[in-house]
């Protein structure tokens, strides 16, 4: 999950503050503190190579008083081990119990609750935690592109365009979200605002990938098979092992029976 790594960090960082300029007498604690963010170091590295072994240690150290780091470490694993309802109950408990010392992973627990709730098919679910969080920071970017995506896996196009909006209008460059935004009005019909909003990413960044492969679709949609051609065929230069790739290789195979 793409927010695993940034869970860990923040993790890390609160066991450093809940010491930091604690002063000279607290060399007891100092310790303590840095063995227990050293062992959610070492939980999280193994809940992504032996996760089962991961959830194992992390029950372990939370019945020996690892307290939230454990219980996160627990719930990254059945992430890992596709225990998807169990992870999003985990998580979404994790994150309305946390100690105070780290109430600020309150939302990116949230995130990553929404996601395993969306990897167990359960888009109602993710949807309701993404806008619990979303009440809480109106303006997360993340969030906004997350429940975007929620909204337009049940063919919701209309409103992911509301939420990739908000995101823009305080991300402005990112060609990430541009793209999105503009695969959502292609799902619309809307073919202009599309091109509109791909062309916009790719000046920004004029190799993108996903980018690319839109517009190959956009030209393709409006008869301009060369041109998307062009598009997909770059695609697979600029980024070979990539997803898009593998999808341009596909509208590439499709062109070609037609053309045949």
């Amino acid at each position: 999950m793409r927010i695993s790594a940034t869970l860990t960090a923040l993790f890390l960082a609160m066991a450093t503050a809940a010491w930091a300029g604690a002063g000279s007498g607290a060399a007891v604690a100092q310790s303590a503190d840095i063995e227990q963010a050293a062992q959610y170091q070492a939980c999280m590295d193994l809940a992504e190579t032996a996760p089962e072994e991961a959830l194992e240690a992390a029950e372990t150290w939370g019945d020996l008083g690892g307290s939230d780091p454990a219980r996160h470490c627990a719930a990254v694993a059945l992430m890992r081990l596709g225990h998807y309802e169990a992870a999003g109950e985990e998580l979404e408990s994790l994150a309305g119990s946390l100690e105070a010392s780290y109430a600020t992973l309150q939302i990116p627990i949230l995130i990553q609750a929404a996601q395993a709730w969306l990897a167990a098919g359960n888009v109602d679910r993710a949807y309701a935690v993404q806008s619990t969080a979303l009440a809480r920071e109106p303006n997360n970017i993340e969030l906004l592109v997350d429940r975007a995506f929620t909204a337009a896996s049940v063919g919701n196009y209309q409103a992911a365009i509301t939420d990739l909006d908000r995101a823009l209008s305080h991300a402005p460059n990112r060609a990430d979200i541009l793209i999105y935004r503009a695969s959502a009005h292609r799902y619309l019909g809307q073919q202009e605002a599309a091109m509109a909003d791909v062309d916009m990413a790719l000046r920004l960044d004029p190799q993108n990938p996903e980018g690319l492969l839109e517009r190959g679709n956009l030209k393709r949609l409006a008869g301009d098979d060369a041109g998307a051609r062009e598009d997909w065929l770059e695609v697979t230069r600029v980024a070979p092992e990539s997803p898009a790739a593998a999808e341009a290789q596909d509208n590439l195979a499709k062109l070609d029976v037609k053309v045949e």
